[in-house]
């Protein structure tokens, strides 16, 4: 009789929880308890490769045998009711419960004193608070008594509570940033997501790739894009927060990522590197450090490129003064002015355009290459939620298929505990009308564009987030663009 379902999914349950109890002790670190709160190292086991694959390996199981053995209605309406928890989490969020939770310490706060300072209505807040501890956000210490988890204490603004309820506007200055980000997403994504289904059924939107068709410019009445919104002067607060976020994102970014996109040190001493879309030169600066030989060019509209020399003049004057480094305002939409570029990089770009206008980039960008210039596009790539065919063949392409997939009967994406950059990608749907992309997706586009992927570089643990595909000039012969 074959091994049922269920008795592999507990095998390799209870083998990954071995694995990880013996990584840990071996390694000195400690599991984390749900009822504590998160500290930067209570993460530290995640740094024991073993620990981390075994991490991942209970929660996709844990997840799958949750949805073999749970009542399908029940668990449909656990997505269908979405939308509720992410409405609770914003009243929570919003009415500071987390920082009054945390100052009233691991004994909890009785809702009538919770909001006997924020203002709110203990009956309704309660409600809600009770909601999102069913799924461990928060915890009912006793009845009407809450406190804080690992997962509600990533809110944590870590201001006082008085100080932030007298200055609501400015809750989220000096903070790490995921609170900012987690208020972002529950704000202005929240209410898109309402218009998902309107922006895909109207047939003039349905098929467009224009960032003014997004289902969040339905949401807010007017054909515009999150920037034109923020750009308003009711809106500045939503601004400021956003900038907060993405300080935010930029902080869970491995640190050395503009490193391993590529093998810098291999390149000519002189080799020209042209950021396209680099904002103030973040990756600029890194390279300039650690490659004082290479040229650097990175362009931003003109607005961000006045900012850009604020930052090279308070960070690494002399890498302009000396020419190391030029800062130069284009708009990608144009034709590009750097025809001698080694190496064209494109971080996060990509996935703030739909193909549409992906195209018209990457196509202004082969005409301006020369025949042995270097593509390189840094974004999330998505993995598929089946095994990646993509490594299969004799001839495949370098890095192409994911390091590591999950064993059966798992889901080869490691299921919800990987859902990340399918959150990521929904967002940008969302907000931008455009989108992150697979692997297969990316090879298409750029081959549309005259584009061949040659290699992708990795992250360290197979991270989706930030992955390097590496593509060279198709000969003219092979391939014309027509702008």
């Amino acid at each position: 009789m074959p091994t049922s379902t269920i008795r592999q999914l507990l095998q390799i349950l209870t083998e990954a929880v071995d694995t990880l109890e013996a990584a840990c002790q071996s390694a000195a670190v400690a599991i984390p308890d749900l009822c504590d709160p998160f500290t930067p190292a209570s993460e530290a086991f995640r740094e024991v490769p073993k620990a981390a694959e075994a991490a991942s390996l209970i929660g996709a199981a844990a997840l799958q045998l949750e949805a073999i053995v749970t009542p399908p209605q029940i668990s449909l309406y656990r997505v269908v009711s979405g939308h509720f928890k992410s409405a609770a989490l914003r009243v929570c969020l919003e009415s500071n419960v987390t920082e009054l939770l945390r100052e009233a310490g691991p004994k909890g706060m009785h809702g009538h004193d919770i909001c006997a300072k924020n203002g709110q209505d203990p009956e309704k807040l309660a409600r809600f608070i009770r909601y999102l501890a069913t799924h461990h956000v928060y915890r009912e210490v006793s009845p009407n008594v809450f406190a804080n988890t690992r997962i509600s204490s990533m809110l944590d603004t870590l201001k006082s509570s008085e100080e932030i309820i007298a200055n609501p506007l400015s809750k989220h200055d000096g903070t790490f940033g995921l609170a900012a980000l987690a208020s972002h997403h529950l704000d202005e994504a929240f209410k898109a997501s309402a218009y998902a289904w309107e922006t895909l059924a109207d047939p003039q939107t349905r098929l467009s790739g224009d960032p003014t068709a997004s289902p969040f410019a339905r949401a807010m009445g007017r054909p515009e894009t999150l920037w034109t919104y923020f750009e308003r002067p009711e809106n500045s607060f939503a601004a400021h927060r956003f900038g907060i976020g993405m300080q935010g994102i930029e902080g869970l970014q491995p640190p050395d990522a503009i490193l391993n996109a590529y093998p810098w040190a291999t390149l000519p001493q002189g080799s020209r590197v042209v950021d396209v879309g680099g904002g103030v030169g973040t990756s600029c600066l890194t390279l300039a450090r650690e490659f004082p030989g290479l040229k650097l060019v990175n362009q931003d509209l003109p607005g961000v490129i006045k900012q850009a020399g604020e930052v090279w003049n308070n960070k690494m004057p002399d890498a302009l003064k000396s020419g190391q480094v030029v800062l130069q305002a284009h708009d990608f939409f144009t034709p590009q002015p750097q025809n001698d570029a080694d190496v064209f990089l494109l971080k996060q770009i990509m996935h703030d355009w739909s193909d549409e206008y992906c195209v018209k980039i990457l196509k202004r960008l082969w005409t301006a290459a020369k025949p042995d210039t270097t593509l390189l596009l840094l974004d999330s790539l998505v993995p598929l939620a089946c095994h990646d065919p993509s490594g299969d063949s004799a001839n495949a392409i370098p890095g192409a298929a994911p390091a590591m997939e999950a064993p059966a009967p798992l889901l080869a994406n490691y299921g919800a505990t990987n859902d990340m950059g399918y959150n990521a990608d929904m967002t940008m749907f969302l907000l931008f009308n455009s989108q992150e992309r697979t692997v297969i997706h990316f090879q298409q586009l750029l081959l549309r564009t005259g584009w061949e992927v040659v290699k992708i570089h990795r992250q360290a643990g197979d991270s989706t987030f930030l992955q390097s595909i590496e593509a060279k000039k198709i000969a003219k012969q092979a391939f014309r663009p027509k702008l």
